[in-house]
């Protein structure tokens, strides 16, 4: 098998192209806007007056959409490519939206672009991927955490309709959208994973009620993620995504894409963190000499620099797994991603943000925020235990358990092991001529 760690040319001028895009032209917004929700508020001023114009710019670049294939509108460039890509996008907040990648509504158009009917791709996902409107994913449950068994929300089918009764907890982005994708519980008889459902619900439902916003700790403006309760909520039975019953089959194909997108940006903002370490080292002077020159602040740029380039090529093999064999048999590789990526994020900006001493924990600079970042990628689609356990069993399914008393390392196991392999030539071994 040829290996080979190169960049096609095409691809290298799109990417050097982007990188200098989204230095230029994004992250001055991230400056002058810095609530990232407005991403989603596509009403909001700065959406026709700044950010469309650049949407266009990016769709003339053939870029738009780069996780779609080309038959809605995407580049369809594959996994691993779109980690190249997203690495850049991920020094930005605003970057995500003006490439028609951000989530959870890059998650909800795969999941109408593949399961949608053609009504639903006609009604949402043509204007979702137009970038005219937002859109929730509403899954978890405030009693169920990352449990699925234990999931309440009920949908009952009465003749043309279905009956929503429930809550939902963490619906991001639920103030700035016009419709729900909600995952409920249409057959409790049977497990989750054969009894669960996508169902569209319509923002302004009747029985869909917001008990309230809830933002992320330090943030400072209100919160975008809403806790839902539905109260004999109705829609018409063909708001149904896909089959009835394929719910949870549905919720891993778009969990997995979205866990492997939130590490390839995850790595853009730990390079932005390493980059800012590096500029501080070379400019701070401390007791006659630049940072640079001391061996703790070397030692912790190499390791983060380590840390970094280990993770950079871990989610480009997960990506290229995912290419080469398909999500299903790549689900270990994703969830190691998953586990590697919040300690990863937290590890490197707290070098980064202890190195910056005051100013680094102020709100002047990224890292609080970015620390924060890691640690809600520790728990959004599924805690690191969760993602530890089913790796474990992945790993475990391709060994067996030894035979006999002992494991098969023990020097005597083996070297009976090795006796019986060579019996009619002993002789030789043990010296007897």
């Amino acid at each position: 098998m040829a290996i080979d760690f190169g960049v096609e040319p095409e691809l290298q001028e799109q990417l050097d192209w982007v990188r200098s895009f989204v230095r230029d032209e994004i992250e001055p917004i991230d400056v002058l806007v810095p609530d990232g929700n407005l991403c989603y508020d596509k009403s909001h001023p700065i959406q026709d007056g700044v950010i469309r114009p650049l949407q266009q710019r990016v769709r003339e670049r053939g870029l738009w959409a780069m996780h779609l294939p080309p038959s809605l509108g995407g580049m369809g460039m594959g996994n691993a490519n779109l980690a190249l890509m997203n690495e850049i996008l991920g020094r930005s907040t605003w970057a995500p939206s003006v490439f028609g990648c951000q989530a959870p509504d890059s998650g909800n158009a795969e999941v109408l672009a593949h399961f949608g009917s053609d009504e639903q791709k006609a009604q949402y996902l043509q204007p979702l991927l137009d970038g005219r409107i937002s859109s929730t994913y509403a899954m978890t449950e405030p009693q169920a955490g990352a449990d699925p068994g234990e999931f309440t929300c009920r949908a009952v089918r009465d003749g043309d309709e279905w009956v929503i009764d429930g809550e939902k907890w963490f619906a991001s982005n639920y103030p700035f959208a016009s419709f729900l994708i909600v995952m409920t519980i249409t057959d409790p008889s049977v497990p989750v994973h054969r009894g669960s459902s996508m169902i569209l619900v319509p923002k302004g439902t009747p029985g869909l009620e917001l008990v309230r916003n809830v933002g992320l700790g330090g943030s400072h403006h209100d919160g975008s993620h809403g806790y839902l309760r539905f109260d004999a909520c109705r829609v018409p039975y063909t708001n149904l995504i896909g089959e009835e019953g394929k719910g949870f089959a549905i919720a891993q194909t778009r969990l997995g894409g979205g866990r492997l997108h939130h590490a390839m940006r995850s790595v853009g903002a730990c390079q932005k963190a390493l980059d800012l370490m590096c500029e501080r080292a070379l400019s701070r002077r401390t007791r006659g000499a630049v940072l640079a020159d001391r061996q703790a602040v070397k030692h912790a740029i190499a390791d983060a620099w380590i840390q970094l380039e280990q993770f950079r090529l871990q989610v480009l093999h997960a990506a290229w797994q995912v290419d080469a064999h398909g999500y299903d048999k790549a689900r270990h590789y994703i969830a190691g991603v998953k586990v590697a990526t919040p300690k990863t994020v937290m590890d490197i900006v707290y070098r980064a943000m202890h190195l910056h001493g005051s100013l680094g924990a102020s709100d002047e600079m990224p890292f609080a925020n970015q620390l924060l970042m890691g640690v809600t990628l520790g728990i959004a689609d599924g805690p690191t235990e969760v993602h530890k356990d089913t790796l474990a069993r992945q790993v475990l399914k391709q060994y067996t358990p030894a035979a006999g008393l002992f494991p098969t390392a023990p020097l005597p196991t083996r070297r009976a092991a090795a006796e019986a392999r060579f019996a009619d030539r002993l002789d030789l071994f043990l010296g007897n001529h």
